[in-house]
């Protein structure tokens, strides 16, 4: 094996990918980023700031100076921020920003895994192991509501659904870098499967992929 180490996961939210990233980073000793997470945090300083969420040269001046190993995962977690960062994320200036930041993450060391909506077919189109997760809006329902409730939180599971699909058709229909899976990635739906069987696939492909470099 040559070179980094980079594994690519996308999908939809609350599939899992998440998830299965940060386990498949402890098991192969990478660094991990959840490139949703730069979104938020743009948008969460917009949001801050009272500043308008359209404001284009705002959100690029934000992306430009967040530091990638010190995003606060409990404040970005925050339903209103994840709805802002949806509205952001359309912006093509702003995307070309953080791709190139999470380009040069994933460069980092030995390597890296980063999981989002565009990794292996825009951010890391070379990554040497492709997944995409995902899992029926219902199943991705269920799992969003009990990440809520086990913050403390409380949110309609026909509501989360909704917000769901909404999220899934803006991220699918935008014009640039829309969420698809790469033509080489493999596929893994984790409606009907537990973490630690979701877990045991990845690890198998992705060891395939390494013994094929």
């Amino acid at each position: 094996m040559t070179g980094p180490l980079v594994i690519a996961i996308d999908g939809p939210a609350a599939s899992g990918k998440g998830t299965l990233a940060r386990r498949l980073a402890e098991h192969f000793g990478l660094r991990h980023l959840d490139t949703g997470l730069t979104y938020r945090a743009v948008a969460d300083r917009l949001l801050a700031e009272g500043a308008d969420l359209n404001d284009v040269a705002s959100a690029v001046a934000v992306a430009g100076s967040l530091d990638f190993d010190h995003l606060d995962v409990s404040r970005l977690s925050a339903h209103a921020v994840g709805e802002a960062a949806s509205v952001i994320a359309v912006m093509p200036e702003l995307r070309r920003v953080l791709v190139e930041k999470q380009r040069e993450f994933a460069r980092m060391g030995t390597g890296a895994v980063l999981d989002g909506r565009d990794i292996g077919t825009v951010v890391l189109p070379d990554a040497s192991a492709k997944l995409f997760v995902t899992a029926s809006p219902e199943a991705r329902a269920r799992r969003r509501v009990l990440e809520i409730a086990a913050r403390g939180q409380h949110m309609d599971e026909r509501t989360v659904l909704e917000d769901l699909r909404r999220r899934d058709a803006r991220d699918a229909t935008r014009t640039d870098s829309p969420m698809r899976s790469a033509d080489d990635a493999v596929l893994l739906d984790t409606s009907d499967l537990d973490i630690e069987a979701a877990f045991q696939a990845a690890v198998d492909y992705v060891n395939r992929a390494i013994a094929g470099r």
